[in-house]
């Protein structure tokens, strides 16, 4: 059976970008389905079944100017091969203004995730290390972040008008992480919702990273049996965290709770 290929009124499509909206724009059809294939991908293959219910999530940081390159769920569970998984939240885009990059890395870093950034501007950018995203086993499996080469660069972004590819290739590439694995690093897409306009800004006593005095979220909290003692996942080893992050997370709480 010969190999899927990119259909011709695709390739026009993409080829018709003019802007990193336009680019976005089309990324975020091709994210709900409205676009068979996109460039550097798999073609006539859509997003991994197990980000679709990041899609609204992604599509509207598409729009909104952040053109998403990779991402992945937070995840803690045995996998089909039988061994234990670990996955850490995480999303990678490309942006080229300024002043959306900045509002991203701000609304990343007062939440407490990882940002690694790592630009190609011909002045000489700024290169950081990648971060392990996905363990199996207890091995490294995947990492976000890190160095992109031209070579890479030409595989992401094959097809597109040439002064948009510059755009892109010289772009702002930045990667945020959860710090914890699992899905307690499912906070991610919230804050991202809010930075898009997805979903409100919540108030203060709404809102568990709010700096504001309000609730706590873990007062009256009673995990059920085989439940993390501090995210209330389930737990499949020994123990009663889902994960050092959560045994960490837990101990730091429990030591900034005034005395009952």
């Amino acid at each position: 059976m010969p190999l899927p290929w990119m259909s011709r009124a695709d390739r026009r499509r993409w080829k018709s970008a003019r802007s990193v909206l336009d680019l976005g724009t089309l990324m975020a059809l091709w994210l709900e389905g409205e676009i068979a294939s996109r460039p550097g991908y798999q073609p006539r293959f859509g997003p991994d079944e197990e980000t679709a219910h990041l899609v609204p999530t992604l599509a509207a940081l598409c729009r909104a100017g952040y053109v998403t390159t990779c991402s992945q769920p937070g995840f803690a569970g045995t996998g089909a091969d039988g061994l234990w998984w670990e996955q850490r939240a995480a999303v990678e885009l490309v942006v080229t203004d300024a002043e959306l990059l900045d509002r991203l890395v701000a609304a990343a870093s007062a939440a407490g995730f990882i940002v690694r950034i790592n630009d190609h501007r011909r002045d000489g950018g700024l290169q950081e290390d990648g971060v392990v995203v996905t363990t199996r086993d207890g091995e490294a499996v995947t990492a976000f972040g890190g160095r992109i080469g031209r070579a890479d660069m030409a595989i992401q972004w094959p097809g597109l008008d040439r002064a948009l590819y510059d755009q892109v290739a010289h772009g702002t590439y930045v990667s945020i992480i959860a710090p914890e694995y699992g899905l307690g690093g499912e906070r991610l897409w919230v804050v991202l919702d809010i930075l898009t306009g997805l979903r409100p800004v919540p108030a203060p006593e709404d809102d568990p990273w709010s700096d504001e005095p309000k609730w706590d979220p873990y007062e009256d909290l009673e995990p059920e049996p085989g439940e993390c003692a501090l995210c209330g996942a389930p737990i499949h080893h020994r123990g009663p965290y889902c994960s050092e992050a959560c045994e960490e997370a837990d101990a730091d709480r429990d030591q900034e709770q005034p005395a009952r």
